[in-house]
């Protein structure tokens, strides 16, 4: 690699004494210079700047606003004024991110007095070609690498993924090593008037792919994300690469982000654990619509298990549609570690009426709730049957 996205955005804001902004083709943010507020006179950032950064892309108005001055097409800095109508309170200076002919992403910088000079710009526009150089080699790499990543996730333990991970340790070759994090986002909707394309590349992203996911008794899309990191506690790219693609997925769609693994030969392992976070995810509401496998508790060993798991016979009655209170009743009593008190307050019921559901519950499971095993068997299914 040439380098990494902030410390070269950095580099921009250092030669033009001014804070840059590096959004992909899609206006997508990747990094951004940090905004020195100067003295009291300085003018506010604009609203624009400040929604880019917070929500990490720009509005499609915005996008055409910008585009009508021909940056898709330019190739050398282009000069955007101020027009307070449309949110942009300072005027803007562009740097467009061409490799071999092709826009890939623009530098965005605050244009202020008495402004930068054309050597100055010059030599912006040279290291604004070293982010093109960039972003076309993790371009070229995610769409090259389809058929690599995918067989490496999908392959069965022994030789046959051991000659999947040397085939895409060959074609990665240095970037392969260090430290990666795997992403899955499901189902991604492949099909029907939802259906969204795999996207050619993903900032930030070392390869992707789409991988089969069992739905409901169907066979949907997965979209499996390789990305990397600078060390074990910088997780940040991945996730945001999530939030990205979750919403990009639409409704219904979850993601999982597995925990950062050194090299390729886990990335099997580590595909599992980021589709078991994206399984939590869906099923479980208080961690989706994003989970890292670090947060999902109990959910790490509950999607390895069959799905049929969650049929057991205990709770083939509990979990009809008629007794979902009850089944309610039950998990939330067991998730307060059977403290009485607590789990009718959070039902807001009379701890009378929580003792009367729990003794219907044990009537329909056969199960004795003042048995720990008991406890435990109840729970597991219960939240198993959460998971899709």
């Amino acid at each position: 690699m040439k380098g990494d996205y902030q410390e070269l955005v950095d580099e921009i804001s250092a030669l033009l004494g001014a804070p840059a902004t590096l959004e992909n083709r899609d206006f997508e943010l990747i990094a951004f210079g940090a905004h020195d507020g100067g003295d009291g006179d300085a003018p506010e950032l604009d609203p624009v700047r400040t929604r880019s950064i917070l929500t990490r892309r720009s509005t499609a108005a915005v996008r055409a606003w910008f585009e009508s001055y021909g940056i898709t097409r330019a190739t050398s800095p282009v000069r955007i004024p101020a027009t307070p109508a449309a949110g942009v309170h300072r005027g803007r200076i562009c740097l467009p991110v061409r490799h071999r002919g092709y826009a890939l992403g623009y530098v965005w910088l605050l244009d202020v007095e008495p402004g930068p000079t054309d050597a100055q710009l010059a030599a912006a526009m040279e290291v604004a070609a070293r982010i093109g150089a960039l972003l076309a080699d993790e371009a070229k790499a995610g769409a090259d690498l389809t058929r690599e990543f995918r067989a490496v996730l999908t392959a069965e333990r022994g030789w046959q993924r051991d000659m999947a991970v040397a085939a895409l340790r060959t074609e990665l070759g240095a970037r392969g090593e260090g430290l990666h994090a795997v992403v899955c986002v499901a189902p991604w909707p492949a099909a029907g008037p939802e259906a969204r394309p795999a996207p050619r590349t993903v900032p930030g992203a070392t390869a992707l792919c789409t991988v089969p996911w069992a739905t409901a008794g169907a066979v949907a899309q997965s979209l499996a994300v390789l990305v990397r990191l600078r060390s074990a506690d910088a997780v940040t790219p991945a996730v945001t690469t999530a939030s990205r693609l979750v919403e990009t997925a639409g409704p219904g769609a979850a993601a999982g982000v597995a925990e950062p693994r050194s090299g390729l030969e886990d990335l099997g392992a580590a595909w599992g654990a980021g589709a078991a976070a994206a399984r939590a995810a869906r099923g479980e509401p208080r961690l989706g619509p994003l989970a890292r496998w670090s947060d999902i508790g109990p959910y790490r060993l509950l999607t390895a298990l069959p799905a049929e798991s969650a049929q057991d016979a205990v709770g083939r009655a509990l979990l009809a549609p008629a007794h979902r209170e009850l089944a309610r009743t039950a998990e939330v009593f067991l998730d307060r570690a059977g403290q009485a008190g607590r789990a009718a307050a959070e039902l807001g019921i009379h701890r009378q009426t929580l003792y009367y559901r729990l003794s219907r519950v044990e009537q329909l499971t056969k199960l004795d709730l003042d048995e720990g095993e008991d406890r435990l068997l109840l729970h597991m299914v219960l939240k198993a049957s959460r998971l899709r």
